[in-house]
C-alpha cells in the first residue's frame, strides 16, 4: 500500500496551504485531487488516498481548514464549515492542481472527487475549473448552501464543464431521493457528461469501482 506524506505549499497569493499527497510506486496513470469531508484529513481520508495511489493515481489532498492535521470534532467541524467559502474551495484545489501539474500531469488527465462536505466542494470546482473529470459521493448542499460562501448545487449544475458523476446513497444521510432527482435534472443541462447513481449502504464497493471507472473513462 501506498504511503501518504503531508507538505506545505504557497498559493498565488504567499498564503501556505498543507498537503497531503501519495504517490504510486509504478506508471502514473492520471491525478486525483481529494476534497474531504468536514472533519478534515482523517485517517479514512488517508487510507482512501494510499488506496487510490495504489490503483495508479498521484493524489493530492488540500486541508480545507487550518490546522486539520487530526480528526476535527464535530463543533470545530460545524464552525470550520460555516466559515467554507468557494472562493477559499478553489484556491485549495487550484493549489493541488498546481502541485500535480509540477509533478508531471496534465490538466486532461487531472480529475477531482470528494466526500460530503468535499463533494459539494467537488461540483463547485468542476463548475469552475477546466479539469478532466469530477466526482461527487454524497454531497450535500443541493438545495440549500452548506454555508454562507458556497452556492446550492442545483444552481450550478448546469455550469459543469467536465465529466461529472454523484454517487449518493439510498439510505442513512439527510439528503432526500427527491433532492438527487432535483440535482440530477439540473446536472443534465451542462453541455458535458453527467450521470448520478444511488448506492445501497452496504454497496459501498460498488460506489468505489463507480468511481474509479469514471475516472479511467474520462481521464485519458
Amino acid at each position: 500500500m501506498a504511503q501518504t506524506r503531508t507538505e506545505e505549499i504557497r498559493l498565488a497569493d504567499d498564503r501556505a496551504l498543507r498537503l497531503t499527497c501519495a504517490e504510486p510506486d509504478g506508471v502514473v496513470r492520471g491525478g486525483l485531487v481529494v476534497l474531504p469531508e468536514a472533519r478534515g484529513v482523517t485517517d479514512a481520508v488517508r487510507g482512501m488516498v494510499a488506496g487510490l495511489a495504489a490503483e495508479g493515481w498521484l493524489v493530492a489532498v488540500p486541508h480545507l481548514h487550518d490546522g486539520d492535521d487530526h480528526e476535527l470534532d464535530h463543533d470545530t467541524a460545524r464552525d470550520s464549515l460555516s466559515a467554507l467559502s468557494g472562493d477559499s474551495v478553489l484556491a485549495a484545489a487550484d493549489g493541488a492542481f498546481s502541485w500535480l501539474t509540477g509533478h508531471g500531469v496534465t490538466t486532461d488527465r487531472t480529475g477531482v472527487i470528494g466526500f460530503e462536505l468535499g463533494g459539494a466542494a467537488a461540483l463547485v470546482v468542476a463548475a469552475r475549473r477546466d479539469v478532466g473529470a469530477a466526482v461527487t459521493v454524497a454531497g450535500g448542499g443541493i438545495l440549500e448552501p452548506l454555508s454562507d460562501g458556497l452556492p446550492a448545487l442545483v444552481e450550478v449544475a448546469g455550469e459543469l464543464r467536465c465529466p461529472w458523476l454523484g454517487l449518493y446513497r439510498e439510505e442513512g444521510d439527510d439528503i432526500t431521493a427527491e433532492q438527487v432527482e432535483k440535482l440530477r435534472d439540473a446536472a443534465g443541462t451542462a453541455p458535458v457528461a453527467t450521470d448520478v447513481v444511488r448506492f445501497a449502504f452496504h454497496s459501498t464497493y460498488e460506489a468505489w469501482q463507480r468511481a474509479l471507472n469514471w475516472f479511467d473513462a474520462h481521464l485519458r
